[in-house]
């Protein structure tokens, strides 16, 4: 007998777009239903053919009033852990100030690096929270978290623990990630190389013996670190068996997607100034795109990323909100999907599996989440919608019915936890 059975739904198992008017796929199965045993899919397909009566079937029937169930939503890309507030860069871009002059005189990522630099872990891990329940009400289930604020071998792996921790206090799987390459700190100010051999040599060894970091990345740009010495963090995690992402071609084209394509890496994230030779190379090395529509819409960027070459290369498109306090301060993926679909041109389909299985594999885990499928964790969610479509049509975003994490439904939210959220 299963532990839970879902039926009186319309499934989207799996979607997939492929960049044409009309050419999405959503994975539909209309009156279906859905069995979990032990935290997995133990079956699923159309309702008519289940082996036997509901009721034999289950522990627990759970009737969904011709709801949609799609998977449970995975965030590939996010900042979540830090202190500070930096609204006022807001302000200043609107009067023309660039993101890079910010950045040059400390503002931009040094400043939130002083404010999570003063905090205490347990402020850090309190804050972070209130963001990652917002995340959970909205649908996500798979969350990736960066450190990058801290930079000191003893700051960053507070973050990396405060990530690890939300994992243990809210229904999340949670992938760490080490960014210790995201900016240069001040204390190493005229002194670039040695702080990449203190990445290298130091910082990525403790926390791969620790168990803190699931992957490792890097920002690869003119405010940040170069394409050499990107090479050399990768070359580090490489020996301590880490896999790696970058932060590719955002905001020049210093071929950082070939970079990453070079080393295998899971996934390249931003690129809007990417070339047609290093999309090229992604496609041979399987990496994933992961696009930020977010920063690009805070930023008021109009260089858009190539979709059509990505397209015609084959090259998978995953979405992530991109969650930081600079540069996308968005905590709502069905939000990022319309953004994707009316600034970059995605379809819905497309805009659906990118925060799904598309954004699994941007995590090393696209044979375990993001689709309905048997064997895969029973990470989903419910929606009033009239079709999976519409998770791409309102602006803000939409948040589903009902969240189920492992197969258990999520409970309702406390007042408290509802005003947190």
């Amino acid at each position: 007998m299963w532990d839970r059975l879902w039926i009186d739904v319309h499934l989207s198992v799996a979607a997939r777009g492929d960049g044409r008017p009309g050419g999405d796929d959503f994975g539909i199965i209309r009156d279906g239903a859905l069995a979990v045993q032990d935290g997995r899919i133990a079956w699923v397909g159309a309702a008519a053919d289940l082996p036997g009566p509901a009721r034999d079937l289950a522990a627990s029937v759970i009737r969904c009033g011709g709801r949609w169930m799609t998977p449970g939503l995975v965030d590939p890309h996010t900042h979540l852990v830090y202190a500070g507030d930096r609204s006022a860069e807001f302000a200043e871009r609107l009067q023309g100030v660039s993101y890079q002059d910010i950045a040059r005189r400390g503002g931009g990522i040094a400043a939130t690096m002083r404010a999570t630099r003063a905090a205490s872990d347990d402020e850090l891990l309190q804050a972070t929270l209130r963001r990652a329940r917002r995340l959970v009400a909205n649908g996500v289930t798979t969350l990736e978290i960066k450190s990058g604020y801290g930079l000191t071998l003893h700051d960053e792996m507070r973050l990396l623990r405060v990530a690890r921790r939300v994992g243990d206090a809210l229904p999340l799987r949670i992938h760490a990630t080490f960014l210790g390459a995201h900016a240069l700190p001040p204390e190493h100010a005229g002194r670039r190389d040695d702080y990449v051999r203190l990445l290298c040599a130091d910082m990525i060894p403790a926390v791969a013996e620790a168990g803190l970091a699931d992957s490792v990345d890097a920002f690869c740009e003119g405010i940040a670190f170069t394409p050499g010495e990107v090479e050399r963090v990768f070359a580090a995690a490489s020996r301590h068996g880490l896999p790696v992402r970058l932060h590719a071609d955002q905001l020049s084209d210093l071929s950082g997607s070939a970079l990453a394509a070079r080393w295998g890496a899971l996934s390249a994230d931003h690129l809007e100034y990417a070339d047609e030779a290093g999309i090229a190379a992604m496609a041979r090395a399987g990496t994933v795109a992961i696009l930020l529509p977010g920063a690009f819409y805070f930023t008021r960027e109009t260089r858009p990323p190539p979709v059509e070459l990505l397209r015609r290369h084959g090259v998978r498109i995953g979405l992530a909100t991109d969650c930081n306090p600079g540069t996308s301060p968005v905590l709502t993926p069905t939000g990022i999907m319309n953004m994707a679909c009316t600034l970059f041109r995605l379809t819905p389909g497309e805009a659906l599996a990118g925060h799904t299985h598309v954004a699994a594999a941007a995590l090393g885990l696209g044979d375990r989440v993001g689709r309905l499928a048997v064997g895969f964790a029973a990470d989903m969610a419910l929606w009033d919608i009239d079709g999976p479509h519409e998770l791409s049509y309102w602006i803000g975003g939409q948040r589903p019915a009902a969240r189920i994490f492992a197969g258990v439904p999520d409970a309702p939210p406390t007042r408290s936890q509802a005003d947190s959220v």
